[in-house]
Order: C-alpha cells, then sequence, then structure tokens
C-alpha cells in the first residue's frame, strides 16, 4: 500500500493540479482562436510536432528514452489512439461552441467512467451514486437541452469526447506500472498529431499555408498542452489521488472566465445551473469512492453501505 502524502506534498500537488487545469483550458482557447484560420487536423498535425519535440526532450532529460520500447505496448497504443479522437472531437466542437459548455460537459467523465465500470460488471454501486450518476446527467442535459436551438452536432460531438475521455481513464488503469508517464504523454502527443491529420484528410479538410503570424498561436498551444500534461503528472506524482482528484473542476471556473473575457462567451441561468449539477454530481461521486476505499482498507464487504 502506497504511504500517504505529506502535508506538503498535498499542497504542491494540488498547486500543480491547478496549474494543469489553467493550461489545459488556455491550450483549448488557443486552440479555438486557431480554429479562424486552420481546419481542425491541420492544428492537431502543428500542434503535435512541437508538442511531441518539446515531451521528448523532456523524457531525454529525465532519462527515460531508454523505455521508449513501452510505447509498444497494446495499453499504451490504445490509449493514445482514443486520444487522438477525442481531440479530434473536441476541438472540432470547440470551433463552434462556448468553451465553458465544453468544459463543463467533459466534467461529467467521472460519472460516465461509474457507470461504464457497473455495466461491464467491474464495480458494485450503491444507490447514493446512482443518484450522482442521474444528478450528474441532467446537468449534461441542462447545458445540452436537446430540442431546442442550444442542441447541437457540436454538443453531439463533446458527449461522444466525454465517453472516450471515460473509456480512455478506464485504459490508463490498465497501463503496467513500469512505464514512465512521461513516455504514455509522448505516445499521445506522436499519436494525436498523426491520426488528427490522417481524420481531417478522410474528411476532406482543406489545408492553409502554415508560413503565417497565427500558426504561432499552434506553437504557444503545443507548449501549453505539454506543459499542462507534465503539470498534471507532477500532481499526481508524490500526492494523494483523493487530495488532488477534486481540483479538475477547477477547468470549468477557468473556461467561463477566458470565454468572457475572450470569446464574450458567458452561459444562461439554465446552462449554469447544470455546471453545478455537473460537478456537484462529480465531486460527490468522487467522496463516495473515497468512502468505499477506506471500507474496504477496513474489512467491510463490498455489499455494506460504508459509514
Amino acid at each position: 500500500m502506497l504511504a500517504s502524502a505529506t502535508s506538503a506534498e498535498n499542497r504542491a500537488g494540488i498547486l500543480a493540479m491547478l496549474v494543469g487545469m489553467g493550461l489545459f483550458v488556455v491550450n483549448d482557447a488557443m486552440m479555438k482562436l486557431a480554429s479562424a484560420h486552420f481546419p481542425t487536423g491541420q492544428m492537431l498535425l502543428v500542434r503535435g510536432l512541437f508538442a511531441t519535440a518539446a515531451v521528448l526532450a523532456i523524457a531525454v532529460a529525465l532519462g527515460e528514452a531508454r523505455k521508449l520500447g513501452t510505447l509498444a505496448q497494446p495499453f499504451v497504443a490504445a490509449r493514445a489512439l482514443i486520444e487522438a479522437v477525442i481531440s479530434f472531437l473536441f476541438i472540432t466542437a470547440l470551433a463552434r461552441a462556448p468553451l465553458a459548455d465544453l468544459t463543463a460537459i467533459l466534467q461529467a467523465t467521472p460519472i460516465i467512467v461509474t457507470l461504464l465500470l457497473v455495466v461491464l460488471g467491474l464495480e458494485r454501486v450503491g444507490w447514493r451514486r446512482w443518484i450522482a450518476i442521474l444528478v450528474g446527467f441532467a446537468g449534461v442535459l441542462l447545458i445540452v437541452r436537446p430540442g431546442t436551438v442550444a442542441f447541437d452536432v457540436n454538443a453531439m460531438l463533446a458527449l461522444a469526447a466525454a465517453v472516450l475521455v471515460a473509456v480512455r481513464d478506464l485504459i490508463t488503469r490498465l497501463i503496467h506500472a513500469d512505464t514512465p508517464s512521461i513516455v504514455v504523454v509522448l505516445g499521445t502527443t506522436v499519436t494525436v498529431g498523426v491520426v488528427g491529420p490522417l481524420i481531417g484528410g478522410a474528411l476532406g479538410e482543406t489545408w492553409q499555408p502554415v508560413l503565417r503570424a497565427e500558426t504561432l498561436i499552434l506553437v504557444v498551444a503545443a507548449v501549453l498542452y505539454g506543459a499542462g500534461n507534465m503539470a498534471v503528472v507532477m500532481a499526481f506524482r508524490k500526492a494523494d489521488v483523493s487530495a488532488v482528484s477534486p481540483f479538475r473542476y477547477a477547468s470549468v471556473v477557468f473556461a467561463l472566465v477566458i470565454g468572457f473575457t475572450v470569446f464574450d462567451e458567458f452561459p444562461d441561468a439554465v446552462a449554469l445551473a447544470g455546471f453545478a449539477l455537473v460537478v456537484g454530481a462529480g465531486l460527490y461521486a468522487w467522496h463516495r469512492e473515497r468512502i468505499r476505499r477506506r471500507a474496504a482498507l477496513a474489512g467491510i464487504a463490498p455489499g455494506e453501505d460504508a459509514p
């Protein structure tokens, strides 16, 4: 069993998670700005080239280059392929939909993970977490609002991305512990940069000249994307998962602020209520997971109601 982190390590982990979420949202904002000039596949290629160079340099600096062979492991490869599809779906939607709305939809991922575990028969869920699942999906419905003008193909793309993020997270749990995190990140940046443009090409995208000032937006996005991944890795390296995980939801706040200040986007009252339900349900599901784990350590049977 892993030893609990110290208070200082948890504080450092929380700070790293907040930084990582902020970097990811700013990266999304940069990609949204770049989408006015480039198609999705081309953006993923350009960003992928610079992000791969940065992450590879970090891997070499950390002495992990000797473990690059682990990129061929099935679960590492599967995770990277799924991440490529997620990136294409999300950035395609991002070009035409509010940043905060899409960010909030992705926050339903922990709830979707729980539901997938139940469907696959890998975990039993009590009535409290079932309520959290239902509340979370109610929040998503308030954001996307089927049957109204707010519901369109972009909302569907974001929902599909959220489901795939849940699948990706489950696969991540299956990656061998000896595989360095930086190698997993490298596999992701390479695959997204290769598969993204292949999908775009299959859909008939028309690429634009890259020798232009707007390309710098993608370079900045690449740095932010790589740095965000590293910050999240650092957050979980020594800190307790239970301490840092709730701070993923800070991305919703960052997205609201950036969406309003940069894109003049602000959700209406119904969407804000949906945000609150999604975040609240996710936090409660996380809380029940902590209780379940404590019960397991205490020897309480899975079917018993933990205090």
